[in-house]
């Protein structure tokens, strides 16, 4: 057993071979701790579903390394559950036969009582074939078959976009249910950072293919404040994630290194605050407080 779930160190992934071809990655540095809730956030090409694919084995890196469980992707398959975005699955089959399928594939520690209840839970003909499911029941077969191999790692790349609301509260209390009862570590893409808030514990935050903000999402809200006051405040010497002054206010987002100007009030920022802050922010490494920094416990 290891204390680390996920690792990178300098971890890049380029599409193609020449110069000018794009990196999805570049100099990627984390460590995600075991046992936790990560949202991975960002906007879209930002890297979330490369680096997600890069951790279940199913990309080579170009540069750098990612560790999963101490180990790498491949040796760690076994131990790795996985839902991509487009939730493939063979159409052919019925839900019953896909079922009896991942419980062929993983002998010895298949969980076919916590598989079926996240099939049965959406009303699903075990008999119905795979072709015929709309995109919700599809998600509810694909994450069926990652929950059923009880993984130690589950790795989810935009799990509940095809859901409606009541399906994606019903699966994420699932979700967290499997978390704590297991001890799973669950890594999970979200455009929908509101829903994470109640959720999740850890954060990583993709922008242009880096790491721009990451770490325990408590110690991370802790350390900014959203303020507001007088126009011509001076905030030198706190680090500003992002300011907007409206003829005679200022509101920004920063991280104090002291204490405040007694003209400002503040409070801390909710995660989606914080979230879109950073992603709206100056794309300077430097800009940002985590973007070279590895997350710890």
């Amino acid at each position: 057993m290891t204390d680390t779930a996920l690792e990178a160190a300098g971890l890049g992934r380029r599409y193609g071979r020449r110069r000018a071809d794009r990196w999805a990655l570049r100099d990627c540095s984390f460590r995600l701790p075991a046992a936790r809730v990560c949202a991975v956030v960002g906007p879209n090409g930002a890297g979330k579903s490369t680096l997600l694919a890069l951790a279940a084995g199913l990309l080579p890196a170009t540069e750098g390394t990612v560790t999963v469980l101490g180990a790498t992707p491949a040796a760690a398959r076994h131990r790795i559950g996985y839902v991509a975005q487009a939730k493939p699955l063979y159409p052919q089959l019925s839900v019953a036969d896909t079922l009896a399928m991942g419980a062929d594939l993983n002998p010895g520690h298949w969980d076919a009582a916590t598989a079926a209840r996240v099939v049965s839970d959406g009303d699903l003909d075990p008999r119905t074939r795979v072709r015929t499911l709309s995109g919700g029941q599809r998600t509810r077969v694909a994450l069926a078959l990652a929950l059923g191999k009880r993984p130690e790692l589950l790795l989810l790349d935009e799990p509940m976009a095809d859901l409606d609301p009541l399906a994606r509260h019903e699966l994420m209390g699932t979700l967290m249910a499997q978390a704590a009862r297991h001890g799973t570590t669950i890594v999970m893409s979200s455009h929908v950072v509101a829903e994470l808030e109640g959720s999740c514990d850890h954060l990583l935050l993709l922008r242009g293919g880096r790491i721009g903000l990451a770490g325990e999402i408590d110690d991370l809200l802790a350390a900014h404040r959203r303020v507001s006051g007088p126009a011509d405040t001076v905030l030198d010497g706190h680090q500003v994630v992002e300011s907007r002054t409206t003829g005679r206010q200022l509101t920004a987002l920063l991280r104090p290194a002291g204490p405040l100007p007694a003209a400002l009030t503040g409070a801390p920022p909710t995660l989606e605050e914080l979230v879109l802050a950073h992603l709206r922010g100056p794309q300077d490494p430097a800009a940002s407080p985590a973007a070279s920094q590895k997350a710890t416990a």
